[in-house]
């Protein structure tokens, strides 16, 4: 029986993989859950497949999770630190790493180093310290499985196959809610507008990315760490989310992985790897699909593609900052207090006053990281 930790076990991708193994308990045991702030939900995660640890990111109601969950038989951790003991839990074969946002760093970073394989949902983690975290995967001997559908597509479809004889990665996109507004439609949208995915239910920050796009940014500079700095990578837009991504190989063939957009799906591959699990699951009815579109991404009304295309060039510590002044533009647009078409100036803003340097440890990220959010909180404060 594989025994798994679960970092942000309250979230998307959390609630998605507890589904998964309760629909095959005999082959997956729970023994740590991480969660942000959610105390209601990770209370009855606890008490339903009863994990060894579990910690609560936000340390104000630590007490609040240790009261309510008193006479259970778990130790209760807190902060950032916790995660780090669910990551680095020495009896964890696998760990699941569906943090939002570059909270999942240090914890990812710390179940690499303790030599656990990680499932990796949290795209940040590669974005912000992509050398760091692959050197430090090497140097244990630890397997990183993407879990990203996209990603898994492309890791599926390169299964035993020759890396050197592939020409180009085509990653799709969904193109988000607002794929066919104009420029002028766009200065309109309201937060509930953009909440609306057409096709995928997530949490709101990782919502708001697919509305701008970023989302696609942050996959293709996570892509370029994955499977090659110098693999051509390509984005098309698919409206549909059928197809989740494409390799073309040198004889100019095409291998696409298709399937109906359930999450679940890359998180049981990722578990089971290289096995697959019998899902209980819809199959998926082309007939019933119709058509399926493409169409080439539109960099002036998506200027966040633009943007993590330009610094995964430059690289050094400006993907961090990328990252780090996204989160903090989301929120605030979340907050209502900035625009959608705000949300990439606010990013761009603060790339052009960062003097990028090396990204060569996890300190100098998390530096970049915390002076991103600063300058971008500035930033805010000078235009209210």
């Amino acid at each position: 029986m594989k025994k798994i930790s679960i970092l942000g076990s309250t979230g998307s991708i959390g609630v998605n993989t507890l589904d998964v193994i309760e629909r095959n308990p005999d082959q997956f045991e729970i023994v740590g859950l991480a969660a942000g702030s959610n105390v209601d939900l990770l209370c009855q995660q606890v008490q339903k497949y009863r994990p060894k640890i579990a910690a609560l990111f936000d340390t104000t109601k630590l007490e609040e999770l240790r009261r309510r969950l008193n006479g259970q038989q778990v130790e209760i951790v807190g902060g950032q630190d916790g995660s780090v003991q669910v990551a680095s839990l020495p009896e964890t074969d696998l760990v699941i790493s569906g943090m939002v946002g570059c909270a999942g760093l240090v914890p990812s970073f710390a179940a690499v180093s303790a030599g656990k394989t990680l499932a990796l949902a949290n795209k940040e983690t590669l974005v912000v310290a992509g050398e760091v975290i692959l050197r430090e995967a090497e140097k244990n001997g630890v397997s990183i499985i993407p879990v990203d559908s996209e990603h898994s597509a492309i890791f599926q479809a390169l299964n035993g196959e020759d890396p050197k004889r592939i020409r180009r990665i085509i990653l799709t996109a969904s193109g988000g809610p607002f794929r066919a507004f104009s420029v002028e439609q766009m200065e309109s949208v309201t937060v509930e507008d953009a909440l609306k995915h057409p096709n995928w239910d997530m949490g709101a920050k990782i919502t708001i990315d697919s509305a701008t796009m970023m989302n696609k940014g942050l996959e293709f500079i996570e892509a370029k760490w994955l499977f090659g700095l110098d693999t051509q990578i390509d984005i098309i837009v698919h409206a549909q989310s059928i197809i989740h991504s494409m390799i073309e190989f040198v004889d100019t063939s095409i291998m696409a992985q298709m399937g109906i957009p359930d999450m679940r799906v890359p998180i049981a591959y990722a578990m089971t790897y290289p096995d697959r699990l019998d899902c209980d699951l819809p199959s998926l009815d082309l007939s019933a699909m119709g058509d399926l579109t493409f169409e080439q991404p539109d960099f002036i009304r998506f200027p966040c593609l633009r943007l993590a295309h330009e610094v995964m060039d430059a690289g050094k510590t400006l993907p961090a900052v990328l990252n780090a002044a996204n989160e903090i533009a989301v929120q605030a647009f979340l907050d209502r207090q900035i625009g959608y078409k705000e949300i990439p100036e606010l990013i761009e803003s603060t790339l052009d006053r960062h003097q990028p340097h090396s990204a060569d440890t996890i300190e100098d990220v998390l530096t970049a990281d915390d002076w991103a959010r600063n300058e971008a909180r500035q930033l805010l404060t000078a235009k209210a």
